[in-house]
């Protein structure tokens, strides 16, 4: 099953929807690492001897509380567990989900848990972009990240040869939020082995720049962003 993303630019993105099978085994590795560390505090208070001492049990345990919500918020989208099962948290409408949703997503989550995790099995399943409560409520839902073993390239367009010569002067029209655009088209595609992206964006920034091209998209794309690096780094 696959989810369709429609950007604020028009550009439609598709995932693989996580299923309840890898979200409930991805909720269980980190209620797993929750219950493993709320057992060295409490080992560690205990031989110390400051297990009686409650504002410093507030203090220790605190990072355990919140363990879902900083995660998400500082990874990307991903705790332990779901980095494990290759899931990661996504808006429906293509940007970054927000810290309020993220906020959101950790207040409904013991709601989503009750009765075993039945609320949250029935909300995925019963809605269309598998959506628990949490994830209604902010606009969100779990994809499922295919692995791949390409070769970053992203972090190769700044590694230029001395002598590289652009291809397309037309690049210098480009806005920063279009070249972030078209980085984020090649890293889905690179994620998910998705090339929907990169062929629409590709037509549209020929478009845009009155280019043409035989070059395949992804190449071009590449290539735009290698000549964008050049005129930036280099013409300044």
């Amino acid at each position: 099953m696959q989810i369709s993303i429609q950007t604020t630019q028009n550009v439609t993105i598709e995932h693989d929807k996580a299923g309840v099978g890898n979200r409930v085994l991805a909720f269980m590795i980190d209620l797993a690492i929750l219950i493993l560390a709320s057992m060295a505090i409490g080992y560690t208070m205990d031989q110390i001897g400051w297990s009686e001492k409650q504002w410093i049990n507030i203090l220790f345990y605190f990072p355990v509380f919140f363990y879902d919500l900083y995660m998400e918020i500082l990874n990307n989208g991903q705790s332990v567990g779901k980095m494990i099962m290759n899931l990661r948290v996504v808006r429906l409408d293509g940007t970054a989900p927000t810290i309020g949703g993220f906020i959101l997503r950790w207040i409904l989550k013991p709601i989503d848990v009750m009765l075993s995790g039945s609320i949250a099995i029935i909300s995925i399943a019963l809605t269309q972009n598998g959506q628990r409560l949490g994830d209604l409520a902010a606009s969100t839902t779990v994809v499922k990240l295919r692995k791949t073993e390409k070769v970053n390239r992203l972090q190769l367009v700044e590694k230029m040869e001395e002598d590289y010569q652009p291809q397309f002067p037309e690049v210098k029209a480009l806005t920063d939020k279009e070249v972030n655009l078209i980085k984020d088209c090649l890293r889905m595609q690179a994620d998910h082995t998705n090339s929907r992206p990169v062929l629409m964006m590709s037509e549209k920034v020929k478009q845009k720049l009155d280019i043409e091209s035989d070059m395949r998209p992804t190449q071009f794309l590449y290539t735009i962003l290698r000549d964008h690096t050049y005129y930036t780094t280099r013409e300044q």
